[in-house]
């Protein structure tokens, strides 16, 4: 993978040589890219339709019906009143505010609960009700102009004892920021511990700086023809930090191994980049290549992630070999000024002992080290055959956030339910209009239904929208199945014969279809990707068995991540302690986008370790001592690595938004074990067993495989 070695020794000379050229581009490229995100970048929104669905079915059944508003944002102002909302003083008020949000924002319909036909929106005892607020389909820009002015109205109104709440994902209100800042620390203090130098600490982190600052920029930029969910910039800094500094740990790692080795520091920068930096390219462009690969899955929210992925480690990866080695030329020789007392030379060797040790030990008991890691990545990755697909709802938010309040009282007041009402969008011809109430009863008798409203037919007749108010809340199992209920048994037995056209959409049917369509893609995917990963590490390592228990692996680590959590975030085990409001689903494009960064990360530490395994291997011909020497040659620097990702993924888990806590736990769990059981006992047992078969390749295999060197060569 990569250029030819002559290339990148090119490009390392290049780079060193008119290092305050290079430097200057890098800047000139980080402000430019910032002013264009600044001036022409487009909005984050989590609006993602799918298409040949039938909840977007129903949307243009309706929008094309004569309910333009119902195609668009539903959102809704929930009124809690100690005294009753009856009250003089409060109708009188919330009428004034319906009205002056029905004329002053174009193409807002409001149902009032103080109208006849909204009186079911005034909760049993009198003491909360709730208007609906429909917006009809529009740009981002002009949604985000309504829902300022519908929040500005809000906020004007004051009655004494009378709380008012928005509720609707528009109205959310921006999570504070600072998980990047504590990962980002974290990070600071280990690679100062592990390299005993500020300047060498310094160099990987300013390199993910430029890395995650002009990939967040081109991420903004590209949000004006590809909708990128709210968190997107976030998951993108979440990455650069993590591979970023991982990427240019190793290299400066390589660095200063060659000026020990008594090489001039230009030479020691060609060597790093053409071993090391090649290393770099390999993974980085496997992470790149895998997330990539979520452009074909057909989910809108995944191809937008894996855009975004692979602009910010693309961006990352390219920093590492281009602008580091131009920093490196700054520094020189003297990369170890501003040392800490314990410098590195004395950390190296006690690592590298800790590493023979420990390899010995594992493989003096090769079955025993193996069935205890196999066992524990079993017991991780059990949860995960229960997983369950969709997306979290206000529930899951902080109080301070005015749609959690909203969604606490319209559950208090109408049932869990009230939070996500389903819509049926049925298409009546004519002379089927007597059916329809006897299709309504149906489904207001059937399981799972808290209630219906009354049909509301267009001007026509010939379209009705009926809402379905379910027993649970949105997030919930059982409103999935009520779903699935009405879809397939309960409304196809009311219409039969009756030519009536039922579709049930709203918001939580299109979480249902999303969760079902990323649900039957995932299997194949999985399958697609574990295939490319044995293939390319069959090219590096030219072994069948060495690639194959590299699959096996992985496919346990990421079984691990996704059991820890779906007992974190569907099963409630240990949720408070993060901060996650309760229980619910797995986002639907978490497992797709886990699996696909966790591939290429795992495979960042498998070639660093295998490569120096098999530089061992070939140079001893003994596979023990090259799985012990290839251990603890790189125990230090992987530690160092891991420990990294593993705090700067952790730090996401704080950040109170639940689908980047989903995300960051995911990834820390991965890479912990796979740092961890993959590394320090799977892969020396294993490879104990396994003896010399490690590096068995069919001779006509070897012939037709390319030929792929990952650690270079020395000049």
């Amino acid at each position: 993978m990569g250029p030819p070695r002559s290339a990148l020794r090119r490009l390392a000379r290049l780079c060193y040589r008119r290092r305050r050229l290079v430097l200057l581009g890098w800047i000139v490229a980080l402000v430019a890219l910032s002013v264009a995100s600044g001036a022409v970048g487009g909005e984050l929104e989590d609006d993602f339709a799918l298409p040949a669905s039938e909840s977007q079915d129903a949307i243009t059944v309706l929008e094309d019906g004569g309910f333009p508003t119902r195609a668009g944002f539903q959102g809704r102002l929930v009124v809690a009143a100690d005294g009753g909302v009856d009250r003089p003083e409060v109708a009188n008020a919330v009428t004034s505010l319906l009205d002056r949000i029905a004329d002053e924002v174009p193409e807002a319909a409001v149902t009032s609960p103080y109208e006849a036909e909204g009186r079911h929106q005034i909760s049993p005892d009198g003491t909360i009700a709730f208007a609906e607020i429909a917006l009809a389909d529009r740009d981002d820009d002009d949604y985000d102009e309504a829902v300022d002015a519908i929040t500005a109205l809000v906020e004007a109104v004051e009655v004494p004892g009378t709380a008012l709440e928005l509720g609707g994902d528009r109205f959310v209100e921006p999570a504070e920021g600072g998980s990047e800042a504590i990962g980002f620390l974290a990070a600071v203090v280990i690679l100062l511990l592990a390299f005993g130098s500020v300047l060498a600490m310094g160099l990987p982190l300013l390199t993910a700086l430029f890395g995650i600052g002009t990939g967040a920029a081109v991420v903004t930029v590209m949000a004006n023809v590809i909708t990128m969910p709210s968190f997107t910039l976030q998951l993108v800094t979440m990455l650069g930090i993590g591979v970023g500094i991982d990427y240019a740990l190793f290299v400066v790692t390589r660095y200063r191994q060659a000026l020990d080795e008594g090489l001039e520091p230009g030479a020691a920068v060609e060597l790093a980049i053409d071993t090391a930096g090649r290393a770099v390219l390999f993974a980085g462009t496997t992470v790149v290549v895998s997330v990539l690969g979520l452009l074909v899955v057909g989910l809108e929210i995944n191809r937008a992630l894996g855009i975004a992925a692979a602009s910010g480690v693309a961006m990352t990866m390219v920093a590492s070999v281009t602008l580091l080695p131009a920093l490196l030329g700054f520094v020189g020789r003297g990369i170890d000024r501003l040392g800490l007392p314990h410098r590195h030379r004395s950390g190296d060797s006690a690592s590298a002992g800790l590493g023979l040790r420990w390899s010995r030990v594992v493989q003096r008991r090769p079955v025993a080290a193996a069935l205890v890691g196999f066992v524990l990545l079993g017991l991780l990755a059990a949860p995960a055959l229960s997983m369950r697909l969709g997306f979290g709802d206000a529930g899951n938010r902080p109080t301070t956030d005015t749609t959690r309040r909203a969604y606490d009282l319209l559950a208090e007041g109408f049932g869990p339910g009230a939070n996500g009402p389903l819509l049926l969008a049925a298409t009546v011809p004519d002379g089927a209009g007597d059916a329809l109430p006897g299709i309504v009863e149906a489904v207001a008798a059937a399981d799972g239904v808290a209630r219906t409203t009354p049909p509301i037919p267009n001007e026509t007749g010939d379209v009705v929208l009926v809402q379905v108010v379910p027993d649970s809340a949105p997030q919930d199992e059982e409103t999935t199945e009520l779903v699935h209920r009405l879809r397939d048994e309960v409304l196809p037995r009311a219409t039969a014969g009756t030519g009536v056209d039922v579709l049930v959409g709203g918001a939580q049917a299109g979480v249902v279809d999303f969760s079902d369509f990323a649900g039957s893609r995932l299997p194949a995917f999985i399958v697609v990707v574990l295939a490319v990963s044995f293939v390319l590490l069959m090219v590096v390592f030219r072994s069948v068995l060495v690639p194959l228990k590299a699959v096996i692996m992985n496919l346990l680590s990421i079984g691990a991540a996704y059991g820890v959590v779906v007992a974190v975030f569907q099963w409630g085990w240990g949720a408070s302690l993060i901060g996650v409001g309760r229980e619910g689903p797995v986002e639907v494009w978490a497992p797709m986008m886990l699996f696909a960064i966790v591939f290429g990360l795992s495979m960042d530490y498998e070639v660093f370790l295998l490569s120096r395994i098999r530089e061992e291997y070939d140079r001893t011909g003994d596979n023990a001592t090259a799985v012990a020497n290839g251990l603890a040659r790189t125990a230090r620097v992987i530690t160092a690595a891991a420990t990294i990702m593993v705090v700067v993924f952790a730090g996401f888990v704080l950040s109170g938004q639940r689908p980047l806590q989903l995300f960051g736990l995911g990834l820390a769990t991965a890479v912990l074990v796979d740092a961890t059981l993959v590394r320090l006992v799977l892969v020396p047992a294993t490879m104990e067993l396994l003896g010399d078969r490690n590096w068995w390749l069919p001779g006509w295999l070897d012939r037709i495989l390319p030929a792929v060197h990952v650690e270079g060569e020395r000049p």
